[in-house]
């Protein structure tokens, strides 16, 4: 009995020495030298933690502890850098899981029409933007609405007012329909005898037959031969414009759904010269034709651009449909005001089965654009095919569905099931809730109820990652946040949000824009949440958004973007960073 009580003893001060030695050890590490802290602060982690910590410390580009005042503000040394929240919250940065940056920072330098919610106010924007311009041959842009023309669509007689004496051509704000004037029509030949492409329409008038100057799907492309296309250094100079708008705003990742192995190719000129500041995941692009040869070239892209905390591939986005407001969605049943069309999908059920399959035998990551009920099924039921004939990755199945506007309610639970993550925009998600606008009337109010499901979604089991689908809308991920949670637009109507069954809890949005965003990119072992190890990427709001109403978190703006331990962007406040 006596030896037993020995052995139990000498257990004991074993394990307690033990304990004690990584406690120390631990600590040690800790109190090294660190290069920035945060403090003063209303930490959210995203680590599932329910209490909030004050202070954030990083050594390098890592994380080295995150926890009260006083166990950071031990850690400063004279060549820490001390930044003081005065309260206001930190995140994760943000990490926009669907966006088009290239396009996006052209786009700043563009006519930009997201701002006109009136015909009046299309009119104004245009006409002073190409006033104020006269040194461009074209007038280009992007932004404009459906709802304020009369049927939906623009006409060319309307931008002829507006710039009668260069050609102009303006995209639709979802990229998804073209506007040009006549000028532009002539330029690139198209004339009432233009047939219409594979997946596209020259809209026509009917009496005339003549072009009415709204070009939809693939039928933009029509206007490629004519009109000035970016060079190579326009669009690093709108990477290098993309970033300092991206770091303004708290994003420090971003997901790009779709593009060409030259996209890659051009953040990797910057990377080299140590001017990329933003962490890229680049998707690649591909479509029915997709053969075996293909595929042998993007694994070549892939090999160069291997996995990476920086940029990297390792998705391809697939296109399944149009969108609902020019009746181009793939929907289940008829459209409620063209009873004649279910939309359009872009492959049969067959082709997206074997394209997937395919890619899924590779090991590539699929993102599918699916905004129509139908190509949401359809994009679901290819995943699922594919997981039943196709071995498992190594890195495992993260397949995506971009967009889901629409939903069969049957589909919902599917999305945790299969496990498919739903990239979804919060921005999109406010067409009017009188029912009065396009999205809405083209649809129905049954299916209009079934717009952009959250919370149902997320109750589901599924997994959700926010993006902006920028330039589509805005790249703030605070205007997101926004509306995930009320589901109101930014002047608070409609008052108590449109579907308030689908809003999300704060944290629950913040993760998809954070944690969950960073687990769609095959990331999550090193961003997306603060804790030890994690890369260095944060942000220092205005505000405690924890405190604050929700209608007010969009009054928050971004003081401080911490991008691999080091400041990329603070805003005027002489006192917020000290040493």
């Amino acid at each position: 009995m006596a030896a037993r009580l020995v052995a139990y003893l000498v257990a004991c001060i074993v394990g307690v020495t033990l304990i004690a030695g990584l406690i120390v050890g631990a600590q040690r590490e800790d109190d090294g030298a660190v290069d920035l802290i945060v403090v003063n602060a209303r930490v959210y982690a995203g680590d599932g933690a329910s209490e909030l910590a004050e202070a954030v410390a990083v050594r390098g580009n890592k994380v080295i502890r995150v926890g009260t005042n006083s166990e950071i503000r031990r850690l400063r040394r004279a060549q820490t850098t001390v930044i003081d929240a005065k309260g206001g919250a930190v995140l994760p940065g943000f990490n926009d899981a669907h966006a088009h940056f290239i396009s996006g920072g052209l786009s700043l330098d563009q006519v930009n029409l997201l701002e006109a919610k009136t015909l009046d106010e299309v009119r104004d924007t245009v006409r002073v933007w190409a006033e104020s311009h006269p040194e461009r041959e074209w007038i280009l842009g992007r932004g404009w609405y459906y709802q304020p023309f009369t049927g939906g669509l623009p006409t060319r007689q309307i931008l002829d007012a507006l710039v009668p004496d260069r050609p102009a051509y303006l995209t639709a704000y979802d990229g998804h329909t073209g506007w040009a004037n006549t000028r532009a029509l002539k330029l690139a030949g198209i004339t009432r005898r233009t047939k219409n492409p594979a997946n596209g329409t020259v809209v026509k008038d009917p009496r005339t037959g003549e072009p009415t100057g709204v070009l939809k799907e693939s039928a933009m492309q029509l206007m490629r031969a004519a009109s000035p296309q970016p060079t190579r250094e326009d669009k690093v100079a709108a990477i290098r414009a993309g970033l300092e708008e991206a770091h303004r705003l708290g994003v420090t990742s971003v997901q790009n759904a779709g593009g060409s192995p030259e996209d890659l190719d051009l953040y990797n000129e910057l990377r080299k010269r140590g001017e990329l500041t933003l962490r890229v995941y680049q998707a690649l692009s591909a479509d029915a034709s997709l053969t075996d040869a293909d595929l042998d070239r993007l694994e070549q892209v892939r090999t160069r651009f291997a996995d990476d905390p920086l940029l990297k591939t390792g998705a391809v986005k697939l296109m399944a449909d149009g969108v609902i407001e020019t009746h181009t969605a793939a929907m289940l049943e008829p459209y409620a005001n063209r009873p004649e069309t279910k939309g359009h999908a872009n492959f049969t059920p067959e082709q997206l089965n074997k394209v997937v399959a395919m890619l899924d035998r590779r090991g590539w990551q699929v993102m599918t654009h699916a905004i129509g009920d139908a190509a949401v099924r359809m994009a679901l039921d290819a995943y699922e095919a594919a997981a039943k004939t196709n071995a498992a990755p190594e890195r495992g199945r993260r397949h995506r569905i971009e967009h889901i506007e629409t939903i069969d309610p049957a589909d919902i639970k599917r999305f945790g099931a299969i496990g498919v993550i739903a990239s979804m925009q919060p921005l999109h998600g406010l067409p009017s809730p009188a029912g009065d606008d396009v999205w809405s009337t083209n649809i129905g109010p049954e299916r209009a109820a079934r717009g952009w499901v959250w919370n149902s979604m997320a109750r589901a089991g599924g997994k959700l990652a926010f993006g902006s689908d920028w330039p589509v809308v805005t790249i703030d991920p605070l205007m997101g946040l926004h509306v995930a949670i009320t589901r109101t637009r930014l002047d608070g109507l409609p008052e108590g949000g449109w579907l308030p069954a689908e809003r999300l809890p704060l944290r629950k949005a913040i993760d998809a824009y954070t944690r969950n965003a960073a687990w769609a990119s095959y990331d999550e072992l090193r961003k997306g949440t603060l804790s030890r190890d994690m890369l260095a990427d944060l942000i220092v709001l205005s505000d405690d958004i924890f405190n604050t109403p929700p209608g007010r978190i969009i009054d928050a703006h971004v003081v401080v973007t911490i991008v691999d331990g080091k400041v990329v962007y603070r805003r005027d406040a002489p006192d917020t960073t000290t040493h």
